[in-house]
């Protein structure tokens, strides 16, 4: 009897990742190549005004390393320090691409920050204004719809003139003319998903409401005010901007891309081009880079505009 060799196959097992939103949504997000590049571009700009201390040949806010000798020179000319001056330099002898890169990072702070507070309280009132419904709702809401029947601008311009020039208070300015948007977003959102099962558990368990708002509701509102923050820091950006540019933004001491844009405003005619013209185009790569990756979170985030 002769032996009978079974040939063993080994089996081998796929391990298969378990598909988790997070990972689907950034499979979504990086699907697209627009909202891609924008992602990258920003991220280049975020990474150079961090560490601009460390890579600008100038600090234009310092007045002792500015020469009012070296004022206007053209893109490419060499400073009486010997520097070499890429982009030119302004009226008062300030290199232009520290300029640029220092106005960065007044934007940037200023975009976020005043964004993320404004986020903060705007979303704390649209979850009170749901959640609790009658008195509490109107009142809340009209105040959203008077703050929103005031040009942004205008109520900007406003509470500047009364508070004065300073990062600080520029931040204060955004935040009071950007929260309406955010709650008003967050309260639609909250309004559908306060009739969820989840919601009525929780207050059958007698959970306090604060926990309520702020571990159960809000979190399932993020998408929505993902994409409307994403949106209004670039809308911060163009109006601090805008702000400086006027004369009510930040201190000329410590000048950001809209004040270096009014600084060369006079010289446009008479062919001195770079004073503005670098800066304007900085400013709207950054918001031009916000605003691709906003629109693709849109899309992402929101199921029903998904083709």
């Amino acid at each position: 009897m002769s032996d009978v060799t079974v040939n063993e196959v080994p089996v081998v097992a796929k391990v298969v990742k378990e598909e988790t939103p997070f990972r689907r949504f950034v499979s979504e997000f990086f699907a697209s190549k627009i909202a891609t590049g924008g992602l990258i571009v920003f991220g280049i700009i975020a990474l150079l005004a961090i560490l601009a201390p460390w890579i600008t040949p100038q600090n234009p806010y310092d007045l002792a390393q500015l020469d009012i000798m070296d004022g206007r020179l053209e893109p490419g000319s060499v400073g009486g320090s010997g520097m070499t001056h890429w982009l030119g330099t302004d009226d008062q002898g300030r290199d232009m691409l520290s300029g640029i890169i220092y106005g960065l990072r007044i934007s940037l702070t200023v975009g976020v920050g005043s964004a993320f507070i404004a986020s903060l309280v705007g979303a704390s009132l649209g979850l009170l204004a749901a959640y609790g419904g009658g008195r509490t709702d109107s009142v809340i809401m009209r105040l959203v719809d008077l703050q929103l029947s005031f040009p942004t601008i205008l109520a900007a311009l406003m509470i500047l003139a009364f508070l004065g020039k300073g990062i600080g208070n520029v931040v204060i300015a955004l935040v009071i003319v950007e929260w309406a948007y955010y709650a008003r977003t967050v309260r639609g959102s909250a309004l559908v998903e306060r009739r969820r099962e989840y919601i009525e558990a929780a207050q059958c368990l007698a959970l306090p409401t604060r926990r309520i708002l702020f571990r159960h509701l809000l979190p399932n509102c993020l998408p929505p005010l993902i994409v409307v923050g994403t949106i209004q820091v670039a809308r911060a950006i163009a109006l601090e901007a805008t702000l400086s540019f006027l004369g009510l933004g930040v201190p000329i001491t410590e000048p950001s891309l809209g004040l270096l844009i009014a600084n060369g405003y006079e010289y446009m005619l008479s062919g001195k081009y770079w004073i503005s013209f670098y800066p304007g185009i900085a400013l709207l790569v950054t918001i031009v880079s916000i605003n691709l990756m906003g629109d693709h979170l849109r899309d992402v985030l929101n199921p029903r505009l998904k083709k």
